[in-house]
Formats: structure tokens, C-alpha cells, sequence
């Protein structure tokens, strides 16, 4: 029997995922009820705050009064698309891929994708599927849920060409650029690791991993606890945490704590990231045996870990926004687009949809592809009403079946 990911030994979780029924073109629709916010995803480099700025999500000095998310409250919150959400797979950009993990848009729309267990980086060419090594990540030491896990391209990769890490070596977790050559011979094309943040804590199972450069142009990173508690209670720990950094993997100034690259603490495992089209900062964690989260990340907030786990109510600690149980999603990748949140679930083997009017959830979540792929790892947002789903069958918890793992497109509304 497989353990559920994100458990630790001892935990509940355990089962064989079901069996699958699979398309390459399907069409999944669910009714939703309430409006929901318009909304498109905010580019890694859009412009942004330098250095010495507040963070995305937080009200600048002299914007006025910040409303419950933390953004400035200057306007009403606009009206949102049709009630109904819906996903359609509108095909399958790669198959055959080996424990892939992290996944990066290239600039003409090629895609970089991160083996877990390998410790290599692959092109996969959107047109025609093709996949081809670029080169390996010196020093990755895969085991458990540890390896090869985030990617990111730099807010400046059409200049400096840089590809940012975050992978697990024989001491610790930490995060590297490498630079792309695409000139260079295939298997050849990445350069040395120049590291840029290390000593984050690694363990068996908990590793986190997520990495993203923000609409600050700065680099934020989910870890998770590796299955001692206590850390992510511990502010000078970096495990349990998101982490803000520079590109250089200095603490930003306007951060919680001066000299820290802590955001936020109190988290258990945290693998998904993303921004809305307000810059608010979303994050989806494991939980343990009762209740996964999606969390509205603030500054300085404690999310409760191992003090509270889901909707707790607890004096102190920040309340996820939305919970799952456990067996229902075990939440990696997240995405924002057409104003929701759309999160991968990897024992729950479906896509969760969580409309949202600004911080607030309008409706219930909505789970589509229940099933049909297996386990989800990575969602990539394309712009507009797109999204990339990267499936994850070969990470030796799944349930192979030929052509795993793969890379799909969707349209969603």
C-alpha cells in the first residue's frame, strides 16, 4: 500500500488510488453557485516593487486603510464570471515523462519540467511533444519526497537566462540558478549551480519545494516541517515556512522580521503558490489526518501547525479560507485563473476549483477530472481562461499506465 503524500509515518492515508478512465480530449462540467471574480494572472515580471518595498497583498504606506486580505480597501470588489465553473482538456502537450515536479512556461511557449527522482530538466516542445534532456542538477539526492522539485525562470530569463531550483541534497534543502544555454549540445545546456539559499531543513517526507517569483520581481519558496513538528512553530527555523527572498537569496527589507527571509510560519508542508489578480498571495499545504488547506498567506501570520490543523478558531492563528479532507485532495500545484483558484490533488486524483470574490470564497469547491489522470501534481496558468496539468503516476505512489506521466492543456471557466 502506498502512503498518502504528505503523511508521515503512523498517519492515516493509506490506500491503492482507484481505477481511471481516461481521454485525451475530455469535457468536464459542474455546476457552481455564486458570482465569482474576473480575474488573469499576474506575470512574474510585472512590474513591481523594488527592494524596499511593501510585499504584494499589503497596503503601501499612505494607500489607506487595508481591508481583512490585507490589500488596500479603496474600492468595492468587482463582479465576477458565470456561476458555472467547467474544465475541458483540450489535449496533451507531453507523455512519458518520469516523476516530473516543477514545470516553467519558456519564453515562445516551450515548457522546462523538473524530474523529481532523476535530477534532470527536460524542453518539451509544445508543438510536437518532443522531450529533450537540457542537462541535470548536480548534487540532487532523491528519496522519499525528496529530489529535484521547483523550478522557476527568472523575472529577467530573456536577458539573463537564469533557471531557479529548489531540490534536496544529502544535508539539507536549498535553491540554486543554473544558467540555459540552448546553443549547447542537448544533455549539455545547463551551466554550473550557483547556489543562492541553502540550510532549509530536509527530512523523508516534507520537503515542500514550491518556488515563484512573486509580482515583486522577488523569490518566494514553500517548505515544509520534514516531520518535526515543532519547527514550524520555530521563527528561526526554516522549516514550516514561505520564505521572501532577493534573487540573490537575501531577506527583502519590509520583511516580518528584519534579517529574516520568514513570511509567514505555522505551516505543515507547502507545495502550491500563487497570486490572484489583486497580488494576493495563496497557498495550498497538507495537512494530516483530518484537513488540508488553502491558505490567503499575510505577512507575519501563523498558520497553526501542529497547534491547529484546518478551520480551528484558535486565538493567534490565521484560519485556512478552504479545507479538504485529506482523501480528497492532498493539495500540490495551485493556479489562478478566470477568478479562482485551481489546485492539483494528488491522493484526491482531481482538480479543485475555489471561486473566490476577492478573499472570500463565493461557493463550495468544485472538483473536476475526478479520476481520469490519477494523481495531480503541477498547475501552470497560461493567461486567460488556460491552464497546463501536469500529472504525477510515476513518483511510486501512483498507478502507472502507459504514457504517464503527461502534461495536459485545459480551458476553464
Amino acid at each position: 500500500m502506498a502512503m498518502r503524500y504528505g503523511s508521515s509515518p503512523g498517519q492515516v492515508g493509506y490506500g491503492a488510488p482507484g481505477a481511471r478512465h481516461r481521454s485525451v480530449l475530455a469535457v468536464v462540467a459542474l455546476a457552481g453557485c455564486g458570482a465569482l471574480l474576473a480575474a488573469g494572472c499576474s506575470p512574474a515580471g510585472a512590474p513591481g516593487a523594488g527592494r524596499g518595498s511593501s510585499p504584494p497583498g499589503t497596503a503601501a504606506a499612505g494607500s489607506g486603510p487595508a481591508g481583512p486580505s490585507g490589500s488596500a480597501s479603496a474600492s468595492p470588489e468587482p463582479s465576477g464570471p458565470p456561476a458555472k465553473g467547467a474544465v475541458t482538456v483540450t489535449g496533451e502537450v507531453a507523455k512519458g515523462l518520469e516523476s516530473p515536479w516543477g514545470v516553467a512556461e519558456l519564453p515562445g511557449g516551450d515548457l522546462l519540467v523538473a524530474s523529481r527522482d532523476k535530477g534532470t530538466i527536460s524542453r518539451v516542445a509544445v508543438g510536437s511533444g518532443t522531450v529533450t534532456r537540457i542537462g541535470e542538477v548536480p548534487g540532487v539526492a532523491p528519496g522519499g519526497e525528496g529530489g529535484l522539485l521547483g523550478l522557476a525562470l527568472s523575472p529577467s530569463f530573456a536577458s539573463d537566462r537564469l533557471v531557479y531550483v529548489y531540490f534536496t541534497t544529502e544535508s539539507d534543502n536549498r535553491i540554486a540558478r543554473l544558467r540555459y544555454d540552448d546553443h549547447r549540445s542537448p544533455g549539455q545546456q545547463l551551466g554550473a549551480p550557483d547556489t543562492v539559499f541553502r540550510g532549509i531543513p530536509k527530512g523523508l517526507v516534507h520537503n515542500g519545494g514550491r518556488i515563484a517569483f512573486g509580482p515583486d520581481k522577488m523569490l518566494y519558496a514553500g517548505t515544509g516541517e520534514t516531520g518535526d513538528k515543532g519547527l514550524a512553530q520555530d521563527k528561526k527555523s526554516l522549516g514550516g515556512k514561505i520564505l521572501r527572498m532577493t534573487p540573490d537569496g537575501d531577506p527583502v527589507h519590509g520583511n516580518p522580521e528584519a534579517d529574516s527571509v520568514v513570511y509567514s510560519y505555522g505551516h505543515r508542508n507547502v507545495q502550491g503558490l500563487a497570486w490572484d489578480k489583486d497580488k494576493r498571495l495563496w497557498a495550498a499545504e497538507f495537512g494530516q489526518n483530518t484537513w488540508d488547506e488553502l491558505n490567503l498567506i499575510e505577512p507575519g501570520a501563523n498558520y497553526g501547525w501542529p497547534e491547529a490543523e484546518g478551520k480551528a478558531g484558535k486565538p493567534g492563528f490565521r484560519d485556512p479560507v478552504a479545507v479538504w479532507k485529506t482523501d480528497e485532495a492532498s493539495p500540490s500545484g495551485i493556479a489562478w485563473a478566470e477568478g479562482s483558484v485551481w489546485m492539483a490533488g494528488l491522493k484526491g486524483n482531481r482538480l479543485w476549483r475555489i471561486p473566490l470574490a476577492g478573499a472570500e470564497p463565493v461557493a463550495e469547491p468544485e472538483a473536476f477530472l475526478e479520476g481520469q489522470y490519477g494523481r495531480l501534481r503541477t498547475v501552470v496558468a497560461l493567461g486567460g481562461d488556460r491552464l497546463l496539468l501536469v500529472t504525477s503516476e510515476t513518483d511510486g505512489r501512483g498507478s502507472p499506465e502507459a504514457g504517464d506521466d503527461r502534461i495536459l492543456t485545459l480551458t476553464v471557466r
